[in-house]
């Protein structure tokens, strides 16, 4: 199946005019595992509580202490489209939940004009005038948006949101405002459900990370749930502008889109998070910075915009595909499950 986009190239050019010549570098990165650890929130820990999907540089594993952990030169491969980044990004995973309580995963699609193995479309977004300053992450850098225990909507997960996908495509925001919705949409979704988790603009200038991984970046003061890219003002405890992260995925909901398959309670819907989370609002999103040498920062200082940029090498999307890594978890995850994965409770 082709998916319908949500974000054709002509919409980019159209998004980056209305912007003001936003650029948006948009790019693939294929699944490279998908298991339960987490770096980041629980470092040393095998498994994690909940199941995460991953994508970049094959050096992710248990620890990754960001004191011996070089990204660049640990890895051997990544499974993003740009070669020089070994960054690591994760997501919470979607599971389909049968009338019996079974569960199975929800399987991601590419974003037409990407190509790969499902996982996430990644978006750095500088600021549209090239005269603005833009600080591109340092190493050892890290970050977390939304809370995977969240049970209501609201506080820090106000960038996360989820839209029913047409067949046609969308092409209206890309970030998220109206039709947007922190709660998984409660109908048959054309074109799947599309996540949406939009990392802040402004960091302390200081720390690479914090004991919440969130407290050294901030929201810049004034942007909007449907701004796009580094908008408003940072504030003086954040002074320092610094891309803005974004990720985008395809869950491929429409094998599920028939009424025998749906709650026969009309008001429900039949997914969850792999939190344990049947509303949607534990969605969330990591991201250990791993961008070899100074490549983002000529990428953002070229304002580089799309899937290909003069500063920085391309590899093919076979070979990006090709870059995955054994679990160190070892259960099931697919096929038809009686719990999902660490026998996670539903709330």
């Amino acid at each position: 199946m082709r998916f319908p986009t949500p974000l054709s190239l002509a919409l980019l050019a159209r998004l980056a005019s209305s912007q003001g010549t936003m650029p948006m570098m948009r790019f693939q990165c294929s699944q490279l595992v998908v298991e339960r650890l987490d770096p980041l929130v629980n470092p040393g820990t095998a498994p994690s509580p909940h199941l995460h999907q991953i994508v970049g540089g094959n050096s992710f594993n248990i620890s990754m202490d960001p004191l011996t952990h070089d990204l660049p030169t640990k890895s051997t491969c990544t499974s993003c489209t740009f070669s020089e980044d070994f960054s690591n990004y994760w997501t919470a995973v979607m599971y389909y939940r049968a009338r019996n309580g079974s569960f199975t995963r929800v399987h991601q699609l590419p974003n037409e004009g990407l190509k790969g193995n499902g996982g996430i479309t990644i978006y750095y977004i500088a600021p549209s005038n090239k005269k603005s300053a833009v600080t591109a992450f340092r190493p050892g850098f890290r970050m977390l948006v939304g809370d995977a225990s969240r049970t209501v909507a609201g506080g820090p997960a106000r960038k996360i949101c989820h839209r029913c996908m047409p067949a046609s495509g969308d092409n209206r925001n890309i970030n998220c405002g109206a039709p947007d919705s922190p709660e998984f949409p409660k109908s048959f979704c054309a074109g799947g459900i599309r996540t949406i988790i939009t990392f802040p603009t402004c960091w302390d200038g200081k720390n690479t990370d914090s004991p919440d991984h969130m407290s050294h970046v901030a929201y810049a003061t004034g942007a909007g749930a449907n701004d796009v890219g580094p908008t408003g003002s940072c504030p003086a405890s954040h002074p320092v502008v610094i891309p803005q992260l974004m990720y985008e995925i395809i869950w491929d909901t429409t094998p599920f889109s028939k009424k025998e398959l749906w709650p026969e309670d009309a008001s429900q819907q039949p997914f969850v998070w792999s939190t344990g989370d049947t509303h949607g609002y534990s969605q969330h999103g990591d991201y250990v910075f791993g961008w070899k040498g100074d490549s983002l920062q000529k990428a953002m200082d070229a304002r580089c915009n799309g899937d290909t940029c003069s500063v920085l090498e391309l590899q093919s999307t076979d070979e990006a595909v090709k870059c995955t890594k054994a679990t160190d978890v070892e259960e099931e995850v697919d096929g038809w499950l009686e719990r999902l994965p660490g026998d996670r409770m539903l709330f």
